[in-house]
């Protein structure tokens, strides 16, 4: 490997979309993970026989499963919003040319041990069972303030500082009720806690405008989901990295990361040395540079049935606000079906996620686990909240965040946001994204 790259990335994760990025910038890019397979820690597992093996599940999957091949079960399940940054990603790169997506079907809210779909609309508002009559007609006047706000012209703030009133405040100006203060915050701004609330409000006004605007898309959910899984996703950057004249190499061991003077000069696996400039990796490649900040548990169900009360949907979210179950940080559920070919015929996959807070992580999950009942199969992990001790600029390795328990890409895409800012100086820049008009390696 006597060759001087750029930029080295492991594993095939989301330092996927950077390396194609980088490669569409002109960057020289070598790839490598230890796995067989694209996606990292969040990859899409298939066979299920596969998925029965990693979580030391005894014997085979039982024949009402189907076959093996007709499974493609995402490790750590997120969707996309419509109009958020990951697709916009996709868009500038082109690589939407190598993905399918299908709308998830809805989005719900958990109040009071029931779910409800969560209003976005003035007209969903008006319709909801959520809310009582007067509290509807407030809301509808907070989404029409909301849908009406423009930053840049102050007609529109109506005695309201972006940057200085905290949303609680915002909430106090509409006297909006705890229960509707809990699904705004949760299921349309997608707080995970409650410390936006003391914060200045401009960030919350701008999540519920994402979420809105995601919705008017496609009408049925703010959601997108790649057919096959997940693990699409890396796979389609990779192809525009390669494109654009970037190495990969999957199943190659990452023996050692070499460092001279403070500063990342190479990579050494199976006796060779791949020499860079950068190194971005997960932080399961480096572990005396990053520390645990909590845990995520993850529950994978296998159904054979939909959720109830979400009107046989074939997909759909659902949010468990913290208030509704005394706890810090909110419960989420993301189900997937044979709809989007990653199960077999009638068969769902409901994943159950949250930040651990308490000694025993399974009995935190219970209220989500009950929505879906019965469950066929359950595959439990629980994995370690990892995050950089630095910022990377001295040694020049970069290491990306674990993925946290969210069920969308919002927080990801924040993260690659900030790795390209800390690797290039420069804030991240959509345009810098679109693929070259006549580039040397141009595809029809």
């Amino acid at each position: 490997m006597n060759v001087l790259y750029s930029d080295i990335l492991t594993p095939t994760d989301l330092e996927c979309i950077l390396s194609g990025i980088m490669s569409v910038n002109g960057k020289k890019v070598l790839h490598m993970d230890r796995n067989p397979y694209y996606g990292g820690e969040s990859a899409s597992i298939t066979p299920l026989e596969d998925l029965y093996k990693r979580f030391k599940i005894p014997g085979s999957p039982p024949e009402s499963m189907g076959r093996g091949r007709d499974w493609n079960v995402d490790l750590i399940p997120k969707f996309l919003m419509a109009n958020g940054q990951l697709v916009k990603m996709l868009l500038y790169t082109e690589v939407t040319r190598y993905l399918d997506f299908k709308v998830t079907e809805g989005s719900f809210v958990y109040k009071g041990g029931k779910i409800y779909k969560v209003p976005s609309t003035e007209a969903e508002a008006l319709a909801s069972s959520l809310m009582g009559l007067f509290e509807k007609r407030r809301f509808r006047k907070f989404l029409v303030y909301v849908a009406n706000f423009d930053e840049k012209d102050p007609r529109t703030f109506e005695g309201i500082d972006p940057k200085k009133t905290t949303m609680r405040d915002v909430y106090k100006k509409f006297d909006l009720g705890q229960d509707v203060i809990d699904f705004t915050g949760h299921a349309l701004a997608l707080y995970r806690t409650d410390d936006y609330l003391d914060q200045p409000c401009y960030e919350t006004i701008n999540r519920i405008k994402l979420y809105s605007e995601s919705l008017a898309r496609y009408g049925k959910s703010p959601y997108l989901y790649p057919l096959y899984g997940l693990g699409e996703l890396p796979q389609g950057f990779a192809r525009l990295s390669a494109i654009y004249g970037g190495t990969y190499m999957l199943n190659k061991p990452i023996e050692e990361i070499i460092v001279q003077n403070g500063k990342v000069i190479g990579v050494k696996s199976e006796g060779e040395i791949a020499r860079c400039k950068q190194l971005i990796c997960d932080p399961s490649y480096i572990k005396d540079r990053v520390e645990k900040v909590g845990q995520v548990i993850r529950v994978i169900c296998i159904l054979s049935h939909p959720i109830k009360n979400t009107n046989d949907a074939n997909s759909c979210q659902i949010i468990i606000p913290q208030n509704q179950v005394n706890r810090k940080s909110d419960i989420y559920v993301c189900m997937i079906s044979f709809a989007h070919n990653v199960a077999a015929q009638g068969k769902y996959i409901a994943i159950v996620s949250t930040t651990v807070e308490t000694k025993e992580p399974e009995k935190e999950i219970r209220p989500a686990l009950e929505l879906l009942e019965p469950i066929e199969q359950k595959f439990v992990s629980i994995s370690d909240l990892l995050v950089p001790k630095d910022l990377g600029t001295e040694s020049q390795i970069f290491i990306s965040r674990t993925y946290d328990a969210t069920t969308h890409f919002e927080t990801t895409c924040d993260d690659i946001k900030n790795i390209y800012k800390r690797m290039t100086g420069s804030e991240f820049d959509f345009e810098e994204m679109k693929r070259k008009k006549n580039d040397i390696y141009g595809e029809d």
